[in-house]
């Protein structure tokens, strides 16, 4: 029994003295916090091959700017008072102390540091988020945690992307065979860094074998790349021809169906955009609490803002000027430049930013190049939302009815005891609300400012005119087939080449059919 006991006590001594040796000193500290940026990232490599709690509390420390060098001694910064980075315990500091120098590579190393640190904690996210820090990692140096961190995962999604970690660090190692299979192992991978590892390895690769390899993975890589690259394109297309939309259906009232040429559109979208703005100071200043969702009381208060802004201009001015299209351009031009400087007056003529809510920051992750960001998402519902309830209120409701009957044949409509001049004027509000609903969708994806209806003004009448006067599933295809299109020659030509060739196209498209996708049927199309 004194035998076993003695041996116990042996085997405790050794421990301790292992844990010991793999302690932080304060000569590990010291190097870790002065000297050469090269030592400086050695020593820091160093202690966290075999970390303990005190290495860890001192990288985060120096990651702070939390620690001063006294002599040969590095001294921690907490509350006001010196603590030992090895012990935790008190100690003075002296008056000459200096802060450490952290340059933008060091800074790095320590964020690299803590997220390999991360790969041994007990919690999942914490690993994920470690892993998603490292992910472009190719420092050797890294390996031997990396292979810890694999050896203890459980968790088979993350085991794969430290594997693809690790590959990523082997495509450079001595070993033919290491590269080898770390090459066959990339080719699976879809991160756009992964091609660039590819192509510097391949141009100092001379092993026949390897290289092949290389060249192999390099391709599937790219192909992959470029499939997420096509799917951007085309969901930034959907994007911009969601919001070309929004601009697009209040024109395709006014203009579609009243057949008024309104150029002050642009400035009733700004007045909605603007109405966000000052819904998101309202609740700053009075409801703090519930700002992340003051975007839900900005939608209806943009659209009554400029509904009731359209309203205004089509009893104070339009009403005149039915079936003189050149006046009530000229007319709408004018009032558009009042409107802009009105605003300039009252909210400055700078741009004025307008936050985010929490649940619409961020995005969904479909692929490693390409994620879909929650307010473009968030756009896109909204404006397909937006559509069917227009759709619904032309084809199924009193006041749809009226309008159209109004704006088919006004005569036999006032006959029948409509008000012709109240469907008017509701049906200008209608379109001037729209409009002012995309401003707010608008104001999630920019600046507001007085110039913002400015660069839509132009797209949406081409949207109208292009899906067919009057008809709103031309006005649908017309919008999203323009903002797809642009989109995809942008990466071709560059943008402003893409906005010429879109003209061009639309130009010869009603050349060739004047009555767009879409074109009335029956006799009122004569």
């Amino acid at each position: 029994m004194f035998a076993s006991l003695f041996f116990r006590l042996i085997a405790c001594v050794l421990l301790c003295a292992a844990v010991q040796a793999h302690a932080l000193t304060a000569e590990a500290a010291r190097a870790m916090a002065a000297g050469d940026t090269d030592d400086r990232i050695a020593a820091l490599q160093a202690a966290i091959a075999t970390p303990d709690e005190a290495t860890v509390a001192f990288i985060r420390a120096m990651a702070d700017d939390a620690v001063k060098i006294a002599g040969d001694k590095a001294i921690v910064m907490k509350d006001g008072k010196g603590l030992d980075p090895v012990t935790a315990t008190e100690v003075s500091v002296p008056d000459d102390a200096e802060d450490i120098v952290n340059n933008n590579r060091m800074r790095g190393e320590f964020d690299a540091a803590l997220a390999s640190l991360q790969l041994m904690s007990a919690d999942v996210a914490e690993r994920r988020k470690a892993i998603d820090a490292l992910r472009e990692e190719s420092d050797e140096a890294r390996l031997p945690l990396i292979e810890r961190a694999l050896a203890g995962e459980q968790d088979a999604a993350l085991k794969t992307r430290l594997e693809s970690i690790r590959a990523r660090i082997l495509i450079s190692s001595s070993d033919a065979a290491n590269r080898l299979s770390a090459a066959q192992h990339l080719a699976a991978s879809g991160n756009p860094a992964t091609r660039t590892v590819l192509l510097e390895q391949l141009r100092s690769e001379e092993d026949p074998k390897v290289k092949a390899a290389l060249q192999a993975a390099l391709k599937t890589v790219e192909g992959r790349l470029q499939w997420g690259e096509r799917l951007a394109a085309m969901f930034s297309g959907i994007s911009l021809g969601s919001i070309l939309l929004l601009v697009a259906l209040g024109l395709a009232i006014t203009y579609g169906l009243m057949g008024v040429i309104n150029m002050a559109h642009g400035e009733l979208m700004m007045i909605g955009a603007y109405a966000t703005y000052v819904m998101q100071g309202v609740f700053q200043r009075y409801f703090p609490g519930a700002f992340d969702w003051y975007l839900v009381a900005a939608v209806p208060a943009a659209f009554m803002a400029s509904a009731l802004m359209g309203a205004v201009l089509e009893r104070g001015v339009i009403r005149f000027l039915y079936g003189r299209p050149l006046e009530t351009l000229l007319a709408t031009w004018g009032i558009s430049l009042m409107l802009q400087q009105l605003v300039r007056t009252v909210f400055g003529a700078q741009n004025v930013g307008v936050e985010n809510p929490a649940w619409m920051s961020g995005g969904v992750q479909l692929m490693e190049n390409l994620q879909l960001p929650w307010n473009r998402v968030i756009i896109v519902a909204f404006a397909l939302a937006v559509l069917g309830g227009v759709a619904f209120l032309i084809s199924k409701t009193r006041l749809g009815l009226f309008v159209r009957g109004v704006t088919q044949n006004r005569p036999i409509a006032s006959c029948m005891g409509v008000n012709t001049a109240r469907v008017d004027t509701y049906a200008f509000a209608l379109g001037s609300g729209i409009a002012g609903l995309a401003g707010c969708a608008l104001s999630q994806v920019g600046n507001v400012g007085p110039d913002l209806g400015q660069g839509y003004i132009v797209d949406s009448f081409m949207v109208v005119v292009l899906g067919g006067v009057g008809q709103l599933a031309g006005t649908v295809y017309a919008a999203l087939g323009l903002g797809v299109l642009g989109k995809f020659l942008e990466g071709w030509t560059g943008a402003v080449l893409a906005k010429i060739a879109v003209l061009v196209f639309i130009i010869i498209f009603i050349q060739k059919r004047p009555q767009g996708i879409f074109a009335v049927k029956g006799r009122t199309a004569d």
